[in-house]
């Protein structure tokens, strides 16, 4: 067979025919600029090809080079913003991390924000009131309070008047627990849904009417761990998973209401209380107190001091700027057509391309390798290893 007439090199030449195509249509209608990144990227991308050619099966190959085409085009086009004057979004979890941060972005931009908070005397909800004087209402809400949010949506009600709400950005959230799924309490599965999903699904279910009459934006912070089973984050990641889900059927459902609805999936970054280790020490040891006896024994104070360990060391390689996340909120709030999913941080839409097409066993080897690696054993586990090697 002709070398020209592989079937690999069809394949590759076809996904380069239509990107090419697809570019210089973008190009002609003035909707790219050949900055220097950009060819960088352009660049880059036919070493990737290369790559994807000789060393890569040739359906994982192609598949992964679409991508690529397919990210390069994304990032290539201008976003067109709609303007702000007039529009009102509503916030939440702001007295920290990515809602506080979002809260501040927003405001400096010109929208008029309704920010809430879990304390109104916390240092983050003072810090809010004192740079953010004008334009920016502070209400106390715990999403887990029916009666927080049933008072939210009157406040939002009366501050938006005719206009209705033009963005709900769910922000709030909570995680309490890092460790083996068995070790975790109910009561911490039970609290996580209740503000990961059943809080946040109620107050956006309440504001949906100001939402659909303004043909607004519903913004919802998601996680990676709610798309892969990542060890020790069972009652997070399962909530989270519930939320995504949930909004993905939001957007399909409100779309001919003129609704779009949109997804921030971040990576690691350090917000709030979530890598103090005074925290999760609390946790850690609250954990302890309230186990089974004979739990506790099969697993041991040190196996279950080592996860936190672990953790904070994890931590420690969280990413500080938070401003690639706000960015993504607004793009999503304020873009003509936002995207359906926004993937935010390093190396994570690269994460989502391989769990997405490599097999399981891959995947599953490099989940052991990032959360595994340097695990110490269960007590007794350690015993049966001792009694097994005499």
């Amino acid at each position: 067979m002709e070398l020209s007439s592989s079937p690999a090199l069809w394949a590759y030449g076809s996904v380069w025919l239509l990107f090419s195509f697809l570019f210089f249509f973008k190009y002609s209608n003035s909707d790219m600029v050949l900055s220097p990144s950009l060819l960088l990227y352009v660049v880059l991308l036919v070493l990737f090809e290369w790559f994807c050619h000789m060393y890569l099966p040739v359906l994982l190959g192609i598949l992964l080079l679409s991508s690529a085409c397919w990210y390069i085009l994304g990032i290539a086009s201008p976003r067109k913003m709609l303007p702000i004057e007039g529009k009102t979004v509503f916030v939440t979890g702001c007295d920290t991390g990515f809602g506080k941060a979002t809260a501040q972005t927003l405001h400096s931009m010109g929208f008029k924000v309704i920010a809430s908070v879990l304390n109104l005397e916390s240092p983050g909800a003072k810090e809010l009131q004192q740079r953010c004087l004008e334009r920016l209402t502070l209400i106390q809400m715990d999403l887990t309070k029916p009666e927080d949010i049933q008072k939210a949506q009157q406040i939002i009600r009366m501050q938006t008047g005719d206009t209705g709400l033009w963005a709900l950005v769910n922000n709030a959230g909570y995680c309490a627990h890092f460790g083996d799924a068995e070790l975790t309490m109910e009561s911490t599965y039970r609290s996580c849904m209740e503000v990961n999903f059943f809080g946040t699904v109620k107050i956006t279910k309440d504001l949906l009417p100001l939402i659909r009459y303004a043909k607004g934006r519903i913004v919802t912070i998601c996680s990676p761990a709610g798309d892969f089973s990542f060890p020790y984050l069972a009652a997070y990641g399962a909530s989270k998973a519930a939320l995504a889900r949930v909004m993905d059927i939001f957007r399909h459902e409100l779309g001919p209401w003129g609704v779009k609805v949109s997804v921030i999936q971040p990576s690691s970054y350090r917000t709030g209380a979530h890598f103090n280790p005074s925290y999760w020490e609390h946790q850690n040891q609250q954990l302890i107190d309230t186990m089974p006896t004979a739990l506790l024994q099969e697993y041991g104070e040190e196996y279950i001091a080592d996860t936190l360990v672990q953790f904070l060391e994890f931590g420690k390689t969280a990413c500080l700027d938070l401003s690639p996340v706000t960015n993504s909120i607004v793009d999503a709030v304020l873009s003509e057509n936002p995207k359906v999913k926004y993937y935010v941080g390093k190396s994570v839409f690269l994460l989502y391309v391989l769990f997405t097409y490599l097999p399981e066993s891959l995947t599953s080897h490099q989940i052991k390798s990032i959360f595994l690696k340097h695990r110490s054993l269960p007590r007794a586990l350690k015993q049966k290893r001792t009694s097994g090697q005499d």
